[in-house]
């Protein structure tokens, strides 16, 4: 079910806030009513995925209480090793086949396994909690505590990648607490305003992308449509999920919990490494904590630093997709993470534009990488950028009004939850005009199909 779909908007939301709010001074009641209503949520794409998710979540739980009961570590590293092999099984199955025949030469059936929505993000919460425990920095958590921190429908999906102790201790909190209109006025506005930018700037960019690169799988692209591309699409994605993650704070401030904030106006960043600080902020934090210390960080000499750069952002860029681009995407943050620590190092600096100028062309340069179906796809529109294609048409005075709104989105001061704490007041015509506003995007989603969110894929 999608955020911006008028399903969700107009019956699965108000529904289950009417019946949470209901059940508000039962906080069992009111648990199991949300871990009801975000397997609902999450059977409405594909029923049969559901039995997956719940048997991660039920054996990581079980084998857990097994550590906490017997203090034997293999517990949870079965747990570990479980999860990563399930979703190494929908992921990466298929694409380790492909590499086995490039190196084999021998053709190889394939699963044709259909990847399960969200199992990225549920997985990774999976083992952020089991490697807590391990550390001696998670509790014990009853079986309901559990399951509707893993299920809860606002982040389930494509997160943000929520910690335990970022969410369970809030369960306990009573929803009908003083502020609770300011909360639900607060989560509406914030709901709204991420899916006009979802709606009329992401999905709008979505066209001049994919159709730049549909010539660039074909052929070779010129200057301007290679260029008119991978900004479409940079920026496409930044709207995308920022609005996606934006919705879903809001939808969870409804119920009056507080999620933590995943972008931070990452086009504005001056270096690459302030661009991971802004970019995907719960994932970032993750791969830090779970893999990049662990592996030495930055504390044990250069050559580990490096070693640890580069396999953090190749898992990065393997998480994102089963693929080449992605993991070449990945290795080339990486090694530019490498090249700012040591330049900062050497106390050299540019001026503010011509870092982020750089900042900001090298970050789209790579998705468009990242975006590509193939390697081959990819050195096309990286020909064409550079000029070996030929000029091209310019671009025409709609897109170029599109991309105008979206540079100003992107690098204004403040993101979309600022906006919402610093503007929103007790006003009747900013009331009016969220009302309005949502109205207008209701009946704008059903025109068509919604288009469904970019990092469902992942």
């Amino acid at each position: 079910m999608l955020f911006h779909s008028q399903v969700f908007i107009l019956l699965f939301l108000p529904l289950t806030l009417l019946v949470y709010y209901r059940l508000a001074e039962y906080v069992v009641f009111r648990e199991y009513w949300l871990i009801a209503a975000s397997l609902f949520f999450y059977g409405w794409w594909d029923v049969r995925f559901l039995p997956l998710m719940l048997g991660q979540t039920l054996a990581s739980w079980a084998l857990a209480r097994f550590y906490f009961r017997t203090g034997r570590k293999a517990f949870l590293l079965l747990a570990v090793v479980g999860n990563l092999a399930i979703l190494g099984l929908f992921k990466y199955l298929d694409f380790g086949v492909s590499i086995l025949e490039d190196l084999s030469g021998v053709a190889f059936a394939r699963s044709e396994l259909i990847l399960p929505i969200g199992i990225s993000f549920y997985t990774f919460q999976l083992i952020s909690y089991l490697v807590d425990a391990r550390r001696g920095e998670a509790p014990a958590y009853e079986l309901r505590r559990f399951v509707l921190f893993i299920t809860i429908f606002p982040h389930l999906v494509a997160g943000p990648v929520v910690r335990h102790n970022e969410i369970i201790s809030q369960f306990d909190l009573d929803p009908l607490r003083p502020g609770l209109g300011n909360r639900l006025a607060r989560g509406l506005s914030l709901f709204v305003l991420a899916m006009a930018i979802k709606v009329l700037v992401a999905d709008r960019l979505a066209v001049d992308a994919d159709a730049v690169f549909a010539i660039a799988a074909a052929s070779p692209a010129s200057f301007l449509d290679a260029w008119r591309g991978m900004l479409a699409f940079a920026l496409q994605i930044f709207f995308d999920f920022a609005a996606y993650t934006q919705m879903a704070i809001g939808v969870a401030l409804m119920m009056g919990l507080t999620l933590p904030r995943n972008f931070d106006q990452p086009y504005r960043a001056l270096s690459i490494q302030d661009f991971w600080r802004r970019w995907h902020m719960s994932l970032s934090r993750f791969l830090r904590d779970y893999v990049y210390v662990p592996l030495g960080g930055s504390r044990q000499g250069n050559v580990r630093y490096v070693q640890a750069s580069l396999a953090t952002m190749g898992l990065c860029g393997l998480w994102h997709g089963a693929g080449w681009n992605f993991i070449l995407w990945g290795f080339g943050h990486g090694i530019a993470l490498i090249i700012c620590r040591y330049w900062k190092r050497a106390g050299l600096r540019l001026p503010a534009m011509a870092a982020w100028l750089l900042t900001f062309t090298f970050a789209v340069v790579l998705f468009g990488l990242f975006r590509a179906p193939d390697l081959a796809t990819a050195g096309r529109l990286l020909s064409g950028a550079l000029g070996m294609n030929g000029l091209g048409g310019p671009w025409e005075s709609e897109f170029l009004t599109l991309l105008c709104i979206a540079a100003v989105l992107a690098l204004w001061p403040q993101n979309g939850e600022d906006f919402v704490e610093s503007w929103l007041r007790p006003w009747r015509v900013a009331g009016a005009g969220v009302a309005l506003a949502l109205v207008f995007l209701v009946l704008e989603v059903g025109k068509g199909q919604p288009a469904a969110f970019i990092y469902f894929q992942f």
